[in-house]
């Protein structure tokens, strides 16, 4: 059956349960699995972002174990950024009659076809942070676009404070240049980040030069700022939009290289222990900050209802369009902008570092200067 008449067909068997009973089904409706031997295929694109291995993974598995009685199995791949590998990967899990698949595609519109493999063969698929194309029948993420809003204000903000941006149209006489490193462009999600950081920042300040980050890779975005400090000159890049954390040390480690001691803000997202180290020492100016549990348990929640051959229902809060389908059930989780000023307030709140992993050696000083001893 293929996703289209799946979700329809879904929709109309049963209704919803609640996520919590989600391992634990009573239902006798016909075609309802009560099975907990169940099989979840997760595969995710990297390894260099550390939220994928250190959160994403764990917690996905732990939750499908909980909703399973411990009987559900979580069967793993790490693409490593390479797309035919994913592809393979995928189709493995395909022939090992996986009971759904929860998918962070490397890239979204190569991945379409073994995505319709696992359609043809009756497999489920949870698109999972990147809107992967072919027939998917759920989609889990943060706001992305909202994203780059954070990040570009956040910046905006930074350089309103130093007189280094406009207040409207145009740059008028605000001073220097801010440059852009975006992410990959096989990501989906990079050009939202984009889009909502354009949006903030065109017309207030002047945008000397702007990448597109092949892979991620932070040592592609450290190339990228020495190539643009060497073209613009250091002085006169006042600030630098950087998608995530890890393209933000590169950007870093270029910036310092070329002799800066006074660093523009640099931005963030993912909000890694590094990067919150770096904002506590006063290296980036901020990152964002995401709720990968959210996350992750939405999507094991959404995929063994799935797998259980039950509708989404009130697991998905809205739905989304992709290039190749309508409608997909759809979960959005909100995010943060994490700076010096909040760091109590969300991460060690949350319990996703403790003070003393964040407070090495180094950064004592400026940690008893933030509270977090």
């Amino acid at each position: 059956m293929n996703a289209l008449l799946r979700r329809a067909a879904l929709a109309a068997a049963v209704p919803a349960m609640t996520l919590s009973l989600a391992g634990c089904a009573t239902t006798e409706e016909p075609g309802v699995r009560l099975s907990d031997d169940i099989v979840v295929g997760l595969l995710l694109p990297e390894n260099q972002a550390a939220r994928y291995e250190q959160f994403d993974k764990p917690v996905i598995e732990k939750r499908i174990a909980r909703l399973t009685n411990t009987k559900g199995q979580v069967r793993y791949a790490n693409a490593n950024n390479d797309a035919a590998r994913q592809t393979q990967q995928l189709q493995s899990m395909i022939k090992d009659n996986v009971d759904v698949l929860i998918v962070d595609a490397v890239d979204s519109k190569a991945i379409a076809g073994a995505i319709q493999e696992a359609d043809d063969a009756g497999i489920p698929v949870i698109a999972f942070d990147r809107l992967a194309e072919g027939p998917i029948d759920g989609y889990v993420s943060f706001d992305n676009e909202q994203v780059g809003h954070i990040q570009g204000k956040s910046l905006l903000e930074s350089l309103k404070a130093e007189g280094k941006a406009g207040s409207g149209s145009g740059t008028g006489s605000a001073p220097g240049k801010i440059v852009m490193m975006n992410g990959a462009l096989t990501d989906p999600n990079a050009a939202l980040f984009k889009k909502g950081a354009h949006t903030e920042l065109d017309g207030k300040v002047e945008i000397g030069l702007e990448y597109d980050t092949k892979d991620w890779k932070p040592e592609n975005a450290q190339a990228n700022m020495t190539a643009a400090i060497g073209y613009l000159g250091k002085e006169t890049i006042t600030g630098v939009y950087s998608a995530n954390d890890g393209m933000a040390g590169g950007i870093i480690t270029a910036l310092k290289a070329a002799g800066l001691t006074d660093l523009p803000p640099v931005t963030g997202q993912d909000a890694e222990l590094a990067a919150v180290q770096r904002i506590v020492a006063g290296d980036q100016h901020m990152t964002v900050y995401k709720q990968y549990a959210s996350q992750a348990e939405a999507a094991a929640e959404m995929a063994i209802l799935l797998a259980r051959n039950m509708s989404l229902g009130a697991a998905a809060h809205t739905d989304i369009d992709t290039p190749t389908e309508k409608s997909v059930p759809t979960v959005r989780i909100p995010v943060i902008a994490l700076t010096r000023n909040n760091i109590n307030d969300t991460v060690i709140t949350d319990g996703l570092y403790t003070a003393q992993q964040i407070c090495v050696p180094k950064i004592q000083a400026q940690c008893k200067e933030l509270g977090l001893e």
